[in-house]
């Protein structure tokens, strides 16, 4: 929802088409823009009337001028409680190592999809001063495809799992529903790669980047001359995707009009392009994500019950980190790991008083969130390992910082007294041992079965006889 109150956005680009977009997405949320195509007409800008208004700012790393990295380190060095978020096209972690010591905070890939960018806007400008460690950069390491690379034991998350392992291998439309920063991306990635159709398009759009009067041409084209300024056919979409998956983000954006044209489509396969005169059958796999309960959105007369009703073939739902706080500490071993992986950077160890902390936060932004704050404090790490201290501002909104617990406690992440103090059952505290090594092992069940010194039809035996889901 947009801030009552207009806030002010300096971006500095050349793109006419780029500066049009990004005004527009900011708008969303409060943000009028002001606009510089240079380094210096930037730096100018900042001892104007309007540069001393400012709430963020936004570059190209293209931009014209000063090197990118350079540009940040002057404006920060005059203005650095300013948050600086960077655009660019390049993939490479050492290039977000370089933004971040210059005093970025946020990098994002173009093209950068609007959650993304808005949530970044978000975060930088967020009410808990100088909490910039909690910054989400939102773009450093390619996207996980396979399941196995999902880390969690958690009940829900495995259940998850095990929903879109088993839809991977069906025809079926998916929905995921989570909030931003579970994964649903990664999630969709992995289910593609395991589907049938790995080697076909995969496609993805976000219905809540679109505009209204425009998404139905987007999602099933139009037809020249099908309303004013159709000059040309345009191919959308569902068409694109003809033989392979078509992923739409936010669907619970998609506007009314839009909601009823795709129930034809999911219940019948046809697409009727705008100003068309028939409708033709496509081959496409579709699979939406949601950011919120289409269910409640239904029950509120906001969402098309049938467009519902069809897209929940296999309902997959990704809890928030919150809510399984005890994956925290595979996560972040995980995410180190990988970190250490990338130029400029070395591999690194935590403290189980760094944990405890990581644990105690409630991580509105979720894992990529999570992700983010570890990869901004490997960056500025002196040590072999990250420690509490590295988490300053973490530590300074939470308190005191909370008492590490024993290894054999926070590490196994499995509770063996009840709320009453006496012991739980054996076989409650068997199922939680299993959940973790599947989480710990990222789900290599023959590994899992090793490591637990039992055969792997026991594993499977008793994963049946407790209940647990699993996305092996």
């Amino acid at each position: 929802m947009a801030e009552p109150i207009d806030r002010l956005l300096m971006l500095i680009d050349d793109e006419p088409a780029q500066c049009r977009l990004i005004a527009a997405l900011a708008a969303r949320e409060g943000w009028r823009t002001i606009f510089a195509r240079d380094s210096e007409t930037a730096i100018a800008m900042l001892g104007t009337r309007q540069g001393m208004q400012l709430g963020a700012i936004i570059l190209d790393q293209w931009v014209p001028g000063d090197e990118a990295c350079t540009l940040i380190a002057e404006l920060k060095a005059r203005r650095p409680a300013l948050p600086i978020l960077m655009l660019t096209i390049s993939a490479s972690p050492l290039l977000a190592v370089e933004a971040m010591r210059a005093g970025a905070t946020d990098y994002l890939i173009k093209p950068v999809a609007p959650d993304r960018l808005l949530q970044a806007l978000r975060s930088a400008t967020a009410s808990a001063a100088g909490s910039d460690e909690l910054q989400p950069l939102t773009e450093k390491f390619a996207a996980t495809l396979d399941f196995d690379s999902m880390i969690g034991a958690a009940s829900s998350f495995r259940t998850a799992l095990a929903v879109a392992a088993k839809a991977a291998r069906t025809q079926h439309t998916v929905l995921i529903e989570g909030e931003s920063g579970t994964g649903k991306e990664m999630l969709v990635r992995a289910m593609h790669a395991a589907s049938p159709r790995a080697k076909s398009p995969l496609r993805i759009i976000n219905a809540g980047g679109i505009p209204a009067n425009q998404i139905e041409s987007v999602l099933f084209g139009h037809e020249k001359g099908a309303f004013p300024g159709a000059f040309e056919r345009h191919i959308g979409a569902l068409q694109n995707a003809d033989g392979g998956t078509l992923v739409i983000d936010e669907i619970d954006r998609l506007c009314p009009q839009a909601q009823v044209r795709l129930v034809q489509f999911v219940s019948r396969g046809d697409v009727q392009p705008i100003g068309a005169r028939h409708s033709f059958r496509l081959d496409v796999r579709l699979i939406a994500c949601s950011n919120s309960s289409l269910r409640d959105l239904v029950d509120n007369a906001l969402f098309e019950p049938a467009l519902l009703e069809g897209l929940s073939a296999a309902h997959a739902y990704l809890p928030a980190l919150r809510e399984r706080a005890g994956d925290i500490p595979a996560l972040a071993r995980h995410f180190l790991a990988r970190i250490g992986e990338q130029p400029g950077l070395r591999p690194l160890g935590i403290t189980d008083g760094a944990l405890s902390l990581l644990a105690a936060y409630d991580w509105p932004g979720n894992v990529r969130q999570l992700q983010a704050t570890l990869f901004r404090a490997a960056v500025f790490c002196d040590g072999e390992a990250l420690t509490a201290l590295d988490f300053p501002n973490l530590s300074n909104m939470l308190g005191e910082t909370p008492r590490a617990q024993p290894a054999s406690s926070e590490g196994a992440g499995v509770t063996l007294y009840a709320a009453d103090g006496n012991l739980r059952p054996l076989e409650d505290i068997e199922a939680d041992v299993i959940r973790l090594a599947i989480g710990h092992y990222r789900g290599r069940m023959t590994e899992v079965a090793r490591r637990l010194g039992i055969g792997r039809s026991t594993l499977y035996r008793k994963l049946s006889e407790l209940g647990i889901d699993n996305a092996a």
